[in-house]
């Protein structure tokens, strides 16, 4: 059976490249509050995360060339520049598959600009202009409101933002929110129409021979029920960054999200900063062999589906991540 996912070049033989399952038999902690092991990291605030996705959804569907996601843009840089980074808005028009133009704007900060040794966190804050996987035809031309395809990852972001705003680890640090990932064909086949946002930044990033040690970018990452697991083209290119995430994510108590499994090959914005700049980038996105959640792209994607629960799990991993280098 043929398949068409959003952002996925392909999914093929899925089944075949699966390893075998995480195996702590631990059940999901449901309601719970999660456990912080971490020695020396900031407690992520999961509720703080959850008021930053209610902000951006408060605004409506991000969509490219609409009022509200102008709005959005300022709302983004001012929270970064609130928590001390240093914020670039770089603007570009770049075209759609059918040939719209899009007033674009990836959403640039940076911490601790002085610092060598730099890691990059990424996420994509725009929202689709199709409900195509909508159950009802009729709302297949509607946008989504892309609270967890989108702001999720922002509101961890912003989340982490705060904290390395207070309190600064060793390593510089760049958030970059990509515009304009949601915008692919609707009729697949066209890889290249997604992710338009982060191909322009790896063509042309924000600072002059731009490195860092790595990358992780965020994609839907605030669902009751998560699962991530090692995706395909993240482990074709940033292993390393995979097990190092995969890892502490297990030591910190949050295996059950974080399972160690690979799934399919998706196109995503840590595609090109793989590809064109060469940066090892990990993708952390809410994928697994049954595929996307039945909310993806339709108009189900909304502030009911977020889950503190997940919020914590992936706020607390990564900042570990980050804290520990």
């Amino acid at each position: 059976m043929y398949m068409i996912f959003r952002k996925a070049i392909y999914v093929s033989f899925l089944l075949s490249i699966l390893s075998c399952a995480s195996g702590n038999g631990s059940e999901r902690k449901g309601d719970e509050t999660m456990p912080v092991k971490g020695v020396g990291t900031p407690s992520f605030d999961a509720d703080s995360a959850y008021s930053y996705i209610q902000r951006q959804a408060d605004f409506g569907p991000r969509v490219p060339n609409t009022v509200a996601h102008e709005r959005c843009a300022a709302y983004l840089e001012n929270e970064l520049r609130r928590f001390g980074a240093s914020v670039q808005r770089q603007t570009a028009e770049l075209t759609a598959y059918d040939g719209t133009a899009l007033k674009a704007s990836n959403i640039i900060g940076v911490f601790n600009k002085e610092a060598k040794n730099r890691v990059l966190l990424m996420a994509h804050w725009d929202s689709r202009p199709f409900s195509d996987q909508d159950e009802d035809r009729a709302n297949h031309n509607k946008p989504i409101l892309g609270v967890d395809d989108g702001a999720s990852g922002v509101g961890v972001l912003l989340e982490m933002a705060r904290h390395i705003g207070e309190n600064a680890p060793s390593v510089g640090v760049d958030i970059v929110f990509f515009d304009c990932e949601d915008y692919g064909n609707p009729s697949g086949g066209d890889s290249e129409s997604w992710c338009l946002g982060s191909q322009y930044w790896a063509q042309h990033p924000h600072q002059l021979n731009y490195r860092a040690k790595f990358g992780v970018l965020l994609d839907m990452v605030g669902a009751k029920g998560a699962t991530f697991c090692k995706e395909g083209f993240s482990m074709m290119y940033a292993k390393g960054v995979v097990e190092k995430i995969w890892r502490k994510a297990s030591e910190l108590g949050y295996a059950d999200f974080f399972v160690s499994r690979q799934s399919g090959y998706i196109t995503d914005d840590h595609l090109p900063v793989n590809e064109i700049l060469g940066i090892p980038s990990a993708d952390i996105i809410n994928f697994s062999e049954s595929g996307f959640p039945a909310h993806w792209h339709t108009q189900r994607d909304d502030m009911r589906n977020i889950d503190k629960n997940t919020l914590k799990a992936v706020g607390q991993t990564l900042m570990a991540v980050v804290y520990e280098q």
